[in-house]
């Protein structure tokens, strides 16, 4: 008897510590299934169209892609203040690159190969550009909150390389 009150007595114990361990809040973010593009500044000049073909677990997609303008975040400060929790902002500034993205209808951890060909800004071909990297995996909330696979290349003069 003296043998089973311990053993209750330990389980209580066991699920009162476990009802008291720190929730994490995971944010609600779905990830885009993408191939990111970013055309290298001083290659963006040169550029006209790009056409980019994604191949992964034996799926291709190809696609022209629409070039947006790319930017980089200037941090603009915080609010003087004793508190911590004072305003904060920041902008985005024109870096003189391009980017574009390619649609997948899945993106997983597995070898991605990436082709991009297209048009110069003189109306030529571009050379076309192969390359087969790994995607990214990163668990930026924690490991609890589940992990985002991202894939980017960079284009420039020499070709593509992983970013």
């Amino acid at each position: 008897m003296r043998a089973f009150a311990a053993l209750v007595g330990l389980g209580c114990t066991a699920l009162l510590g476990a009802g008291c361990q720190p929730q994490t809040a995971c944010p609600a973010i779905a990830q885009a299934q993408v191939v990111a593009l970013t055309v290298a500044r001083e290659y963006a000049g040169s550029v006209k169209t790009i056409r980019l073909k994604a191949c992964q677990d034996g799926r291709c997609t190809e696609a022209d892609l629409e070039l947006f303008p790319g930017s980089t975040t200037v941090d603009q400060g915080c609010e003087p203040g004793p508190d911590k929790d004072r305003p904060c902002s920041a902008t985005a500034t024109p870096d003189g690159t391009m980017t574009g993205m390619l649609m997948l209808d899945r993106l997983t951890e597995s070898p991605i190969e990436v082709t991009a060909a297209g048009t110069g800004a003189g109306g030529l071909p571009l050379p076309v550009r192969t390359l087969t990297f790994t995607p990214r995996v990163a668990y930026p909330y924690g490991e609890q909150c589940g992990r985002f696979i991202s894939a980017g290349v960079l284009l420039d003069a020499e070709g593509l390389r992983a970013v």
